[in-house]
């Protein structure tokens, strides 16, 4: 077989991605957990409550977007529901496809259209 010669570097890619995986499930059971214990188990947009019935479906965002920043406070961290986290991730990525960055959004602007410009002359006609 022509891909025999390749096994040792496919099972030491298998290896590493398993492993980053491992860490990465870690890490996040750690936060979520310590999440879990200082807040509320109430989404911070849609304020839907969760119980030990549903609280698979709350998790933890990043308020910096940066997954490895897990201070113990929890500071950086807020619980959304699945949809409102997906919601805000996607937000996130349609200000990067703007050119802003994460978080800060389109920079001010200011509507020009004026609907109602011209209205005082055309009720004074009418008197």
């Amino acid at each position: 077989m022509p891909s025999h010669g390749r096994q040792p570097d496919a099972d030491k890619l298998d290896r590493i991605v398993a492993e980053a995986r491992r860490r990465r499930e870690e890490r996040a059971t750690t936060y979520r957990e310590q999440a879990l214990k200082i807040y509320p188990w109430i989404c911070g947009r849609c304020a839907r409550e969760f119980d030990r019935t549903n609280v698979q479906s709350l998790t933890v965002h990043h308020r910096d977007h940066n997954h490895e920043n897990n201070p113990p406070d929890g500071n950086n961290w807020e619980l959304l529901c699945v949809y409102c986290h997906d919601n805000e991730h996607s937000r996130q990525i349609e200000e990067a496809n703007r050119g802003h960055p994460p978080g800060r959004g389109a920079p001010e602007t200011r509507a020009t259209y004026q609907p109602f410009a011209g209205l005082d002359t055309l009720l004074k006609r009418k008197e």
